[in-house]
């Protein structure tokens, strides 16, 4: 069975594995339709993301069929098509007791602890699979992405009216503006890319966006597009700490920050005159939960998200090696990336 496997930083291997086993009991044995391409597989692949272990099959944005299942399994059957929830909890520890199966004191991600889904076929907990089969293979690779938005936004519980600064308009910060919207909170979106300001007005039809410039003027534009009241909630997606750090300049008094971008620097900030004088919630937002993966498969289904402007673009999975340096250039273009795998 083929596969693609990242043997060290920047350095891809086609290998063939041993085929699936059969489902034991609890699992599914599913046939990968498509993989998303993210961050977290940029940073792997560069050797940047902190959580990422080599060698390792990548691929845990994805869409698949269920060719078999176990004994007990009886919330899929063969033939349906499923949106994966690529985050392998305990299901024991103190954290997963309590329901916040995102960070499970063992957590795994599919593809980045573990072996994922750039592979012919594999085996997967079953508990972990979502039927979509209303939704086309390209959007069910989409829906992990989504949830990663959908958590950050449910953690920072923004409300009808309010003003939520989204800072950064890769992936991740627009799964966020998706479920601002949905919230009734006006966004604004901020990014050191004109080109992709550019696609968030035209494609994602946001009419407030701010073209970071790392000065006072990234204040004075948030201040304009605020009443001067500033953003009562700011979600930064960027994994950047300069960016996190000026994030609490953004921030309305009583505001929310909510991190969402991963970084391996510290962050340092001035506590008397933004954390303390403003009294400002500082959150995190790791992974996502079996709900939102739910709640976004009817937000699809019935036509409240429209994934039509995400996938940017596409590639057969034999030739992701060649692509893949290509695609994380940014004058390529990528929003989305989607291997197809059939």
């Amino acid at each position: 069975m083929k596969a693609l496997l990242l043997e060290k930083p920047l350095t891809w291997k086609r290998i063939d594995v041993p085929e699936a086993p059969q489902p034991a009991a609890g699992e599914a044995l599913v046939r990968v339709l498509r993989v998303g391409i993210c961050g977290t597989d940029v940073g792997g692949y560069l050797g940047k993301m902190p959580f990422f272990s080599y060698p390792r099959i990548p691929g845990h944005e994805l869409g698949v069929e269920v060719l078999a299942v176990g004994e007990g399994v009886s919330n899929v059957k063969a033939g349906d098509r499923c949106a994966v929830e690529c985050y392998i909890n305990c299901q024991t520890c103190y954290s997963c007791r309590r329901g916040f199966t995102n960070c499970c004191e063992n957590h795994k991600t599919l593809g980045v602890m573990c072996d994922g889904g750039l592979a012919e076929r594999i085996v997967l907990p079953a508990r972990k699979l979502h039927v979509a089969s209303n939704l086309s293979a390209d959007q069910c690779a989409l829906v992990e992405t989504l949830a990663i938005g959908c958590h950050a936004v449910d953690r920072a519980q923004p409300k009808d009216g309010e003003s939520v600064l989204i800072i950064g308009a890769g992936p991740i910060g627009l799964s966020a503006l998706e479920f601002v919207r949905l919230s009734g909170a006006n966004p604004i979106v901020m990014d050191i890319s004109e080109a992709r300001l550019s696609f968030v007005r035209e494609k994602m039809g946001v009419s407030h966006t701010v073209l970071a410039r790392g000065d006072d003027s990234d204040m004075k534009a948030v201040s304009e597009a605020t009443n001067g009241q500033f953003a009562d909630v700011v979600i930064d997606a960027t994994g950047n700490n300069r960016s996190m750090v000026r994030a609490l300049e953004f921030a309305a008094f009583a505001g929310r920050i909510v991190y969402v971008g991963i970084t391996q620097q510290n962050l340092e900030f001035p506590h008397a005159p933004f954390l303390h004088r403003r009294e400002l919630t500082i959150m995190a937002s790791r992974n996502a939960l079996s709900r939102d993966f739910s709640r976004i498969i009817s937000l699809i289904e019935a036509g409240k998200i429209d994934t039509q402007p995400w996938i940017t673009h596409h590639a057969a999975f034999e030739d992701l090696p060649e692509v893949f340096p290509e695609w994380i250039k940014p004058e390529t273009g990528v929003i989305k990336a989607i291997v197809t795998m059939d």
